[in-house]
């Protein structure tokens, strides 16, 4: 039997600036995000669409969790693979299509990890492990739209 997992998560809309949703431009899109013990996100809707360009929106979060999920998968068989990741980092973008009528969807993300490896002999190991990854990871495998790789693999100067 398949293993369930629940993720309970809470959303207060913050923008009514008195007068509610009475009119499209009467409101703004700020939203506070959080979960249990954790500390509050504050989020709203991508500048483009009327939000504040200083909180996230739901757009890159979804980009950031993808960008999470395969780092985490990738570490784990790093680790369980002999490969000895010393540094991650991920530039990851995703792009989203509108339509006329102003819906839209996601067409596609790349990941672009700079991971840096303890010797060269890892390098070869490390780069086909992000495939592997992939297939791993709980949100990439949740979304209709493909998750591309860029990686680039990079070995740690030795010390003198």
């Amino acid at each position: 039997m398949a293993k369930e997992h629940h993720y309970l998560t809470r959303l207060r809309w913050t923008g009514n600036r008195g007068a509610g949703t009475k009119d499209y431009r009467a409101y703004d899109r700020d939203h506070v995000l959080s979960a249990a013990g954790k500390p509050e996100l504050p989020a709203s809707a991508d500048p483009s669409f009327r939000g504040n360009p200083q909180r996230y929106n739901p757009e890159e979060l979804l980009v950031a969790s993808l960008a999470s999920c395969h780092m985490l998968w990738y570490l784990h068989l790093c680790s369980v693979n002999g490969v000895i990741v010393v540094d991650y980092e991920d530039a990851a973008e995703g792009v989203m299509e509108e339509a006329e009528n102003g819906s839209g969807r996601f067409s596609s993300v790349v990941l672009r990890p700079v991971i840096t490896v303890a010797a060269a002999g890892m390098c070869e190991k490390a780069m086909s492990l992000h495939h592997e990854a992939n297939s791993y990871c709980f949100i990439a495998n949740s979304v209709n739209f493909p998750v591309r790789h860029e990686p680039v693999v990079k070995v740690a100067e030795e010390s003198s």
